[in-house]
């Protein structure tokens, strides 16, 4: 019932801040080969971050309702403006996570947002919630290579057409086909994940004689190597003139090319609005310039007494009042409920490099799970760094910041794995690329040497002993870990068993039974070699 009382809030709040309507676009006849200027405004891995926050060093950082002064001014300056979001809306801040991500579909309504497309982190939770959120949205939720068994779309539509004064812009959506790998299988196992650069080649022979403009809008991933993500597809399928991407979280100060196509994004959490122009001559784009508008990001500093002080980046963006007013509530009940101080860090736990090497902050969390699983016999503990998700600085630590860093509904369980199934999963290890999130974080006991150049693990200990290819352990995980998630699928074989007790409770209880202080501290269990 209480669940059902947020819905029904979250509903009337949603009816109260709603002054933009997604316009039907009406019959296509065609290209209207005019000219003009389009600005294209996008936003991408919000992950749940729809009120000002902080984050290491400053506070007071992004939020939707100074999101929607930037984006009111901007409409205010230019006739045609389009706003657009590259996927993973989902997992990320309390306030967000408690209500299944009402606040942030609450603001993208408000501001007016054009379309969206589905990020992997749309299938955290089941697919019902999903069909609750798009009925929710004033806006489109699109993906074009996402499907069901029986083959039809899993998003509301694969493409939206939108025609302004002069042209018509044709605005695609695609999900990156590694989704089934970083998802709960239970989630996506039945779902059709096609090729992307397939998918996308078909978007555009369909679109191409109906619009001016094609832009994809993808959640993908931007990296150097043009074999992977958005990269691929701008090498792999002409005639698209813009791709808006996330899944990468990248911070650019430029946009990236290929094949001469630019790929944008737009950092994550909301910290920046990315700013596209392209002008329109004759029905082509005959130039493009991008610009990350930083959201109250600012520098910190000192003055002369040795006191913080901050000074913003660009300029100060005050918040929308009637949005911020739509979503407080949100925050005041969730500050209610998790409010209670449980320890202190007495140094800053990075999450910045967890994907990457060992961090003290995946070591508490192993350590956790180890510990609240001793009385199962398990051997050692393993976490993905790619589900944890926030810092922890400094200074108190509350119970809010806990479900921040571990925002995902996991339980924590043990699986038994033979001697060969671990040496597998060490062997898996170092094939993953370099800032992907099944990158591990390991228990006390354990160390091992990952040699990504030479694509293997070795020097691998085990309390004290090489791994017994006939012996059979048992390993503390979470419960996406347990399913196959990121790529360990050779996890699945084994007895299961299910604590039934949240990740993020565990590492509450275990930092109370540390006597409430932490200190961020490697030891070895990890030697990277590149």
């Amino acid at each position: 019932m209480k669940t059902r009382i947020n819905r029904f809030v979250a509903a009337l709040l949603l009816l109260a801040v709603l002054p933009f309507a997604l316009m039907a676009n009406g019959v296509v006849e065609g290209p209207i080969n005019g000219s003009g200027e389009l600005v294209v405004l996008h936003t991408n891995d919000f992950h749940g971050h729809p009120l000002k926050f902080f984050n290491y060093p400053s506070p007071d950082l992004g939020g939707l309702p100074a999101i929607a002064t930037i984006t009111r001014d901007i409409r205010d300056e230019y006739d045609n403006v389009l706003i657009l979001d590259a996927g993973d809306m989902n997992t990320g801040r309390p306030e967000s996570n408690f209500y299944e991500s009402a606040p942030d579909i609450i603001g993208y309504n408000y501001i007016g947002y054009d379309a969206m497309t589905l990020g992997n982190h749309e299938f955290d939770k089941p697919l019902a919630t999903l069909e609750a959120q798009m009925q929710m949205a004033n806006f489109p939720f699109l993906s074009a290579n996402v499907r069901y068994a029986d083959g039809s779309l899993v998003a509301e539509a694969p493409y939206i057409i939108k025609t302004f004064n002069g042209f018509r812009v044709g605005i695609f959506g695609l999900t990156t086909s590694e989704t089934p790998m970083v998802t709960t299988p239970t989630i996506t196992g039945n779902l059709i994940f096609e090729d992307e650069v397939i998918v996308a080649r078909r978007m555009v022979a369909e679109l191409e004689s109906k619009v001016d403009i094609i832009i994809a809008l993808v959640h993908m991933g931007l990296y150097d190597d043009n074999t992977y993500g958005s990269r691929r597809l701008a090498a792999n399928v002409d005639g698209i003139d813009l791709i808006v991407d996330g899944h990468s979280h990248s911070k650019l100060d430029a946009a990236a090319w290929e094949n001469g196509t630019p790929i944008v994004q737009a950092w994550n959490w909301g910290l920046q609005v990315g700013k596209a122009i392209l002008t329109i001559t004759d029905g082509e784009v005959t130039d493009f310039v991008w610009e990350p508008i930083p959201v109250n990001l600012k520098n910190r500093t000192k003055d002369a007494d040795g006191n913080s002080i901050y000074i913003y980046i660009d300029k100060e963006i005050p918040e929308d009042a009637y949005l911020l007013a739509a979503l407080t509530p949100y925050y005041d009940q969730v500050e209610a409920k998790l409010s209670e101080v449980i320890g202190v860090a007495d140094g800053f736990f990075n999450n910045e490099n967890i994907r990457k090497e060992e961090a003290p902050l995946g070591n508490i969390v192993s350590d956790a799970m180890l510990w609240t699983t001793k009385g199962q016999g398990s051997d050692f503990a393993i976490q993905n760094g790619g589900g944890i998700r926030a810092a922890i600085p400094e200074g108190p630590i509350d119970k809010k910041l806990i479900y921040e860093v571990l925002p995902f509904d996991n339980s924590v369980m043990t699986v038994e794995m033979t001697g060969a199934e671990v040496q597998a999963m060490f062997d898996f290890i170092a094939t993953i690329p370099r800032g992907k999130g099944g990158f591990p974080q390991v228990s006390k006991g354990v160390s091992f040497t990952v040699d990504f150049g030479a694509a293997e693990c070795r020097n691998i200990i085990i309390n004290g002993r090489p791994i017994e290819a006939n012996r059979t352990y048992k390993v503390a995980t979470n419960s996406f870990m347990a399913a196959g998630g990121d790529g360990y699928g050779m996890m699945t074989g084994g007895y299961h068993y299910d604590t039934s007790a949240f990740q993020r409770d565990v590492v509450i209880d275990y930092i109370k039974y540390l006597g409430g202080t932490i200190t961020p501290e490697t030891e070895g269990r990890i030697t990277v070699i590149e």
